[in-house]
């Protein structure tokens, strides 16, 4: 009676099983973690990539536990990171360990795992761009006019700890440019351009990266129109002391050839005669 029950048991089970895929449907695919990140080394977030739903409303849950540890914890917030993401805030959030992560996905035909992500908070830090971009023209007197950089570090970085170290890189064009010129500027928050193509319009960008982690993305774009004249004060000063050399030097040139002095004669005055008290000058020529 038992083995009975047992064969109708299974074989109502296949057929439901093969009725369900005649109908398209299956167990979950495979999710993937794609990316963890953390802005300032206090808190994270994971995202993943749902697999296949077989056809079937799918659930995805994250489960974790930390290295060492027996204990496994699901996700503390499914919502602040948006669709497919998990947010761990400061206090689910360690430094120096290694969250081991999973995502389940179930349905109503079976279940899938991803593969687990090892995560160090340490080594995921993604900064959020700088901010309060300012772009300045100066110009001190009788030196040539050069663009300053100024900008703040993120809003949501404590630096006065040395808890997070930032360093920054500009870049910078003209408008309809293609290319783009970098420059890296350390953990200064400021920036001085002097080459610059008079009457273009410069769009300018910065980014940051701790001293673990990752470049932020670009920040938005200032820009700034350098003038057509600016070049003129010192183009105007060089032009004058080129023309005034070269008139000095035809000066001298020409009065060399008028006098009829060699350059040599010019340079080397000649040697004066003898000057003894006395001497006939017409005795010495007789001698000879």
């Amino acid at each position: 009676m038992k083995e009975n029950v047992a064969s109708t048991f299974v074989f109502i089970l296949l057929l439901f099983l093969n009725t369900n895929l005649l109908n398209g449907q299956s167990p979950p695919g495979k999710p993937e973690i794609f990316k963890c990140r953390s802005p300032e080394k206090e808190t994270f977030t994971c995202w993943w990539k749902p697999g296949t739903d077989g056809g079937l409303p799918t659930n995805y849950t994250l489960t974790y536990h930390k290295e060492g540890e027996t204990d496994i914890y699901e996700c503390p917030d499914y919502k602040t990171g948006g669709p497919n993401s998990c947010y761990f805030n400061k206090k689910h959030t360690s430094i120096w360990t290694v969250y081991i992560i999973v995502i389940n996905a179930t349905n109503q035909m079976g279940s899938s795992a991803s593969d687990p992500r090892y995560v160090d908070v340490t080594y995921i830090v993604e900064p959020n761009p700088p901010v309060n971009l300012t772009l300045e023209l100066k110009q001190p007197e009788d030196q040539k006019l050069y663009l300053w950089i100024k900008w703040f570090p993120p809003t949501l970085v404590d630096l006065r700890t040395g808890w997070l170290i930032l360093q920054y890189e500009i870049r910078l064009k003209p408008e309809k440019a293609a290319e783009w010129e970098t420059h890296f500027a350390g953990q200064q928050t400021q920036f001085k351009i002097l080459s610059l193509y008079p009457g273009h319009k410069y769009v300018v960008q910065v980014r940051c990266k701790p001293d673990h982690g990752f470049w932020s993305k670009w920040g938005p774009e200032s820009s700034i129109q350098i003038p057509n004249d600016f070049t003129m004060k010192d183009t105007t000063v060089w032009i004058f002391v080129a023309v005034l050399s070269a008139v000095i030097g035809l000066i001298m040139v020409w009065v060399v050839v008028l006098k009829g002095y060699s350059m040599v004669t010019c340079i080397l005055p000649p040697v004066p005669g003898p000057k003894i008290k006395g001497f006939d000058t017409h005795l010495l020529e007789a001698a000879t």
